[in-house]
């Protein structure tokens, strides 16, 4: 598929089926609606940056994640390039969870 054909928003959707595909170890919740992941950026040029956190900074994935992510990503058909940034603000609550990773964990 030529890179013209693609539009950014739908990368961003297959960004996202991805990143559904990715599991904290600690909880049987994707990284996506456990509400990890605060922003997925993609330019013109298919550069993808994405914002996240972990539930806590002592995460004992906290070197492990992140690379999953960006290589994750890299394999999306049309993504130039990945870049995951780490970031602690704001700190991750369980109010970011998604209604469907709160009733999977019977928090509602």
């Amino acid at each position: 598929m030529n890179k013209k054909e693609i539009d950014p928003s739908q990368l961003g959707e297959k960004i996202v089926k991805v990143l559904k595909t990715i599991f904290d170890p600690e909880i049987p919740v994707d990284i996506y609606e456990l509400g990890l992941i605060y922003d997925v950026f993609v330019n013109e040029d298919f550069d993808v940056k994405i914002s996240m956190t972990l539930t806590s900074p002592n995460c004992p994935v906290a070197e492990s994640l992140p690379a999953e992510v960006e290589e994750k990503v890299k394999s999306v058909q049309g993504v130039s390039s990945a870049i995951v940034e780490m970031t602690f603000e704001p700190p991750w609550t369980q109010e970011l969870m998604s209604d469907e990773a709160k009733l999977e964990l019977g928090l509602l």
